[in-house]
């Protein structure tokens, strides 16, 4: 029995430096700063042969170098992992981060951050990390008629990637209301470092969207608003234009109806002229009867005096007879 209790506590007091030496990793580079045609060497202990993952992250978290080295029969390792080229589009100026990986210490991982910079003075400086996060969302709005929201995340002016679940996870959506949305599991990735969601509102007035981003261990917010209208102005911009070509329709039918007043007028005219005319011409016709008629009078007088003179004689005659 004694001796189950001294082996067992053998074994205990062996197994003490594998669980010690089990979480041993410590990395370091020899530089925090460094400018093209210089080497980026990194070094560190882990386990005695253990099989390491070296990676350089660019500022916008692509993979820019990866590598698989072995440690030392004592754990230690010393690796020139790259020398940096000229700046250009896959490899910019800015933060970077050096991961180093272990591959049987329960995926244990340890980060250094460096700066690439056109400067050639390599001298130890705080690196510091900043997001930035732009926020697009229009203006305006209508109830009941969905718009999208697009958000833009950027380390050192390049878009940063990452599970939107867990980057955007604490955004909100303040209403008018006064009440808040959370946003978790609204996002959608577009590509890396942008993303967006659609938002249907059902209240007027201004929405206030505030995103709110964390990524290793540095947050950033964003903001942006919309006002809420109970039409949107395209409806508006319709109504305007149909209320126009109806005012345009209008106009035209007046323009026609005064062109038909105009020849009706035209035609009174006329009328009355005519009229006019014929009421010169009954005039002269009257003035030319009268005429007719006194010569008439003229001519008939002397033939009546005649027959009544002739009248007159026989009568005297036959009174002499008698």
């Amino acid at each position: 029995m004694k001796l189950f209790v001294l082996l067992s506590i053998l074994f205990v007091f062996l197994l003490l430096p594998i669980q010690y030496s089990f979480s041993e990793l410590e990395v370091s580079t020899n530089s925090k700063l460094y400018s093209p045609e210089h080497t980026l060497q990194v070094y560190g202990t882990g386990l005695p042969g253990e099989n390491l993952i070296l990676r350089l992250f660019a500022p916008d978290e692509s993979i820019t170098k990866f590598e698989q080295i072995q440690t030392t029969s004592d754990g230690s390792f010393n690796y020139q992992l790259l020398t940096w080229p000229k700046p250009s589009s896959t490899v910019p100026y800015g933060t970077y981060v050096v991961e180093v990986l272990s591959t049987e210490q329960n995926g244990l991982s340890k980060k250094v951050d460096i700066k690439f910079s056109s400067t050639t003075e390599l001298i130890s400086v705080a690196v510091e990390r900043q997001i930035d996060t732009v926020v697009f969302a229009p203006e305006t709005g209508a109830i009941n008629q969905s718009f999208r929201v697009f958000v833009q995340t950027t380390r050192d002016g390049l878009n940063i990637g990452n599970n939107p679940f867990e980057l955007l996870q604490h955004s909100l959506i303040h209403l008018p209301d006064g009440s808040s949305l959370s946003l978790q599991d609204s996002f959608k990735t577009l590509y890396s470092g942008v993303y967006y969601f659609d938002f249907t509102p059902r209240q007027e007035g201004t929405h206030i969207f505030q995103i709110s981003v964390f990524s290793d261990g540095v947050a950033s917010k964003g903001f942006a608003a919309t006002h809420v209208l109970s039409q949107n102005l395209g409806g508006i911009n319709k109504q305007i234009s149909k209320l126009n070509s109806i005012l345009d329709e209008t106009s035209i039918e007046l323009n026609v109806l005064k062109s038909e007043i105009e020849g009706f007028d035209n035609t009174l005219s006329t009328a009355s002229g005519k009229i006019g005319e014929s009421t010169d011409d009954i005039s002269l016709s009257v003035k030319s009867i009268e005429e007719a008629s006194s010569q008439l009078n003229s001519l008939l007088f002397p033939i009546i005096a005649s027959i009544g003179l002739i009248v007159a004689l026989q009568i005297t005659i036959i009174a002499r007879r008698r």
